[in-house]
């Protein structure tokens, strides 16, 4: 055996003196009681610290001895002032088994709350909501956290409805332990409620007062941080920028006046846009596009768009004029080429468009004209030459006016856990001095969301489709004018638009009505995986024989990089004339 030099030895020997010092960690065991209380305890006692730690004899012991008082300081903040604890400390091989029992005890209750608040800054929604909620927490147990967070949201609320100069005098907490009673003690000054100033645009490409039409406020309206917001969002909606800061110049306000800086950065001016695509009604297909963010210092926009499928090519242009005001109004400009072969009919169509777009109590309100005109043929079954009897084929032009509204409110429009939308529109000829047929049409589409369980990974999404049309020559109305049933975004477990009325011959020619209504519950496993059960049920339909079709089935869902991926199989239920299952996929947002 080789000898250690002696010099070596002693260099080693403080080590080996160090690894015979035994060290262990801390195995702590706390009961008596739950979640929240128990979480807190365990947070709060120092010898959590040391369950992954080396700890030393003399130290656990101190630890140990201090462990009752950290429970009793941790229990408090929730109410609970007369905690009582023992313990056990045993020493495991070279580990610390430590177990605290927990007795609570009876918590304190609040007994009264007083609330005072300049009687201008109450009467105002917000804040008085957030005084209620503190007044609401007389008779529950005591609860600091929950305390603290309801003053400090009164607070916000002063701030973000002007109340600039507001300051809390008064904060205390009084507790009564002989009789596990407390008292909530607030007072706010809230000072003068400031107005706004001047909105400052810093960066901006565009012509003086342009901007001004996205300001959903005016000089001298009290300030409210909520129309801030809703600036800042209108801007980034315009996508006229690549950066949108709106800083409210409090520091500098003046004279009961604050002035409002938007600092503003040009996005990209001309966007290319093209790939590959895929959706069960449409087929594969190839999508490329051409957008002029603005065209001018007037914020004109131009959009162009081409589609390739295998069973729709479209080809379309839309130019569009802001206007002055803060509606947001807007004259747009467009014309649309569209190819279309579904399994029961065929379209080729041009079609002439101008509207004005604005915002009108909320909603998005859309009044047109449109000229329509192409060739088509319906009732077809697959690829069947045009000839084949029972095809229908018909050439019209019509002129018709439309007006739309339309709303929504989400979260988030690619993955929603709570919104809403709601789409109506109304379209009708003027006799037919310039059409080849007088309709009218009516057609309304809605869709809700609400995720529900732990966690929200749970989704129910409904969604409903109704419509109706009068006309004097139902023959003479293109295939998109007619209302057909079936495919990924109606009744699934069918094809693309494969459900409605039928012609002497059993084709389907579509209907003069439409009724369509969706139950979806969506389960996520994951953040980006989940499964879906759905059931769909409706029809298109003339006069009133409506006998829904029913589709149910299974998808998986995939929140994917490029968004929200659907993969359904469907089945007809209880129809003698449809069997099997049917594919659907969409890509796209929920909204």
């Amino acid at each position: 055996m080789r000898r250690i030099p002696r010099r070596l030895s002693l260099l080693l020997l403080p080590l080996v003196l160090l690894s015979t010092q035994a060290r262990a960690g801390v195995q702590l065991t706390v009961d008596g009681v739950a979640d929240p209380l128990k979480g807190a305890v365990i947070s709060g006692v120092e010898l959590s610290q040391y369950a992954t730690r080396d700890v030393s004899d003399a130290q656990v012991r101190r630890l140990y001895e201090r462990a009752p008082d950290q429970v009793k300081s941790s229990l408090e903040p929730y109410g609970y002032y007369e905690a009582t604890v023992t313990g056990a400390l045993q020493q495991v091989g070279k580990d610390w088994q430590v177990t605290l029992h927990v007795q609570p005890g009876e918590p304190v209750k609040v007994t009264a709350v007083d609330v005072q608040l300049d009687e201008t800054a109450a009467a105002i929604a917000p804040i008085r909501r957030a005084q209620r909620a503190l007044e609401r927490m007389k008779g529950k147990t005591l609860d600091h956290g929950a305390y603290d967070s309801a003053r400090d949201a009164l607070s916000a609320q002063l701030t973000a409805n002007g109340f600039l100069d507001a300051r809390l005098l008064t904060h205390r907490v009084e507790v009564t332990r002989a009789n596990r009673s407390a008292t909530i003690k607030l007072a706010w000054q809230a000072g003068p409620r400031y107005r706004y100033g001047r909105v400052h645009f810093e960066g901006s490409q565009f012509n003086d007062g342009f901007l001004d039409r996205y300001v959903p406020f005016k000089s001298g309206d009290y300030f409210a941080q909520d129309q801030l917001l809703e600036l800042q969002q209108a801007l980034n909606g315009a996508d006229y920028f690549a950066v949108v800061n709106v800083l409210p110049d409090v520091d500098e306000a003046r004279n009961g006046t604050v002035d409002v800086t938007v600092q503003l950065a040009p996005a990209k001016r001309t966007i290319y846009t093209g790939g590959p695509f895929i959706g069960t009604d449409t087929g594969f297909g190839l999508r490329g596009g051409m957008e002029r963010r603005w065209v001018n210092r007037r914020g004109h926009k131009w959009k162009n768009e081409l589609v390739v499928a295998q069973r729709l090519k479209t080809l379309s242009t839309l130019y569009s004029i802001p206007l002055p005001g803060t509606n947001q109004r807007s004259f747009n400009f467009g014309a649309n080429f569209r190819d279309a072969n579904t399994a029961t009919s065929q379209s080729r169509t041009l079609e002439l468009v101008g509207n004005e777009a604005r915002l009108w109590h909320g909603w998005t309100r859309t009044l047109g004209v449109h000229a329509l005109s192409g060739t088509f043929t319906v009732g077809k079954r697959g690829s069947e030459p045009d000839n084949t009897p029972g095809i229908e084929h018909g050439h019209s032009t019509l002129v018709f006016g439309e007006a739309s509204l339309s709303r929504k409110r989400t979260d988030n429009p690619t993955f929603a856990r709570r919104g809403w939308s709601l789409n109506l529109s109304a379209r009708s000829t003027a006799g037919t001095l310039l059409s080849d047929a007088s309709f009218s049409q009516l057609a309304a589409d809605a869709k809700w969301i609400r995720a529900f369980g732990a966690k929200k990974r749970n989704r129910l999404i409904l969604r409903g489709s109704a419509g109706y049309i009068w006309t004097n020559d139902f023959t003479a109305l293109p295939p998109q004018l007619r209302f057909f049933a079936g495919g990924d975004r109606s009744v699934r477990g069918y094809g693309y638009q494969s459900i409605g009325p039928r012609n002497s011959d059993g084709r389907v020619i579509g209907g003069t009505s439409l009724l369509v209504a969706s139950t979806e519950v969506e389960h996520y496993f994951t953040r980006n995986w989940g499964m879906a059960a759905f059931v769909d049920a409706g029809n298109a339909f003339s006069g009133i024989d409506y006998r829904p079709k029913i589709g149910a089935g299974l998808g998986v869902r995939w929140l994917s990089p490029v968004g929200m991926i659907r993969v359904d199989l469907g089945t007809p239920i209880h129809d003698s004339r449809n069997h099997g299952i049917e594919l659907h996929l969409v890509i796209g947002p929920d909204f």
